[in-house]
């Protein structure tokens, strides 16, 4: 809501589309709050340079996918839930099935559901017949940093967004940028077998 998803995402693309012959693009699923509501919660105006998507069914032609929402009582955001529940024809025909995915969330508390929010996400991987894409420890010495508050796990990138006025760290945006490499070269791999 506040833009954190937004930043992760774009770091995300940066580091995919640093994998010779990946490019990434960042779309983003309809808003389902009334504007009247967006008003009184302080959101900012959604960034019209990332449009939202125009179909579930557009996510047939991509070969692999990074979701990143906000959590909600340890779960994924309403809106991506209601993206999720569109999918049905896309199940019923199996037409993502076998494509790699993985996740990344913004929390406002150290204790908001980071790993929860992948955990409960990945069932909507596991209908569509998708393959969940951790990152491990794969981000190295940056995955143990205990001098300062960041987000993320072996799940995927994250960032702690407080009251909405904390800014993703540096490390925050290094680990999404990383989880966008690492997607992109097994993307590719699988891609091209």
């Amino acid at each position: 809501m506040y833009g954190h998803v937004d930043g992760l995402a774009r770091r995300m693309k940066r580091g995919a589309d640093s994998v010779d012959g990946v490019e990434a693009e960042l779309y983003r699923v309809p808003e389902t709050l009334p504007e009247e509501v967006l008003i009184k919660m302080r959101a900012p105006p959604k960034d019209d340079s990332i449009p939202v998507i125009g179909s579930p069914e557009d996510l047939a032609g991509g070969d692999g996918f990074l979701f990143g929402f906000p959590t909600r009582y340890g779960c994924m955001a309403a809106q991506m839930k209601a993206f999720f529940d569109s999918t049905g024809q896309l199940w019923r025909e199996q037409k993502l099935a076998g494509k790699p995915a993985g996740f990344f969330v913004s929390t406002g508390t150290q204790g908001g559901g980071q790993e929860t929010t992948a955990w409960t996400a990945i069932t909507q991987l596991a209908h569509h017949g998708m393959l969940f894409v951790p990152i491990g420890y794969t981000f190295g010495a940056g995955m143990f940093k205990m001098d300062s508050i960041r987000g993320g796990s072996p799940y995927g990138a994250g960032v702690f967004a407080g009251d909405g006025t904390r800014e993703p760290s540096e490390l925050e945006l290094a680990l999404a940028e990383h989880q966008g490499k690492y997607m992109a070269a097994i993307v590719k791999r699988l891609a091209h077998r």
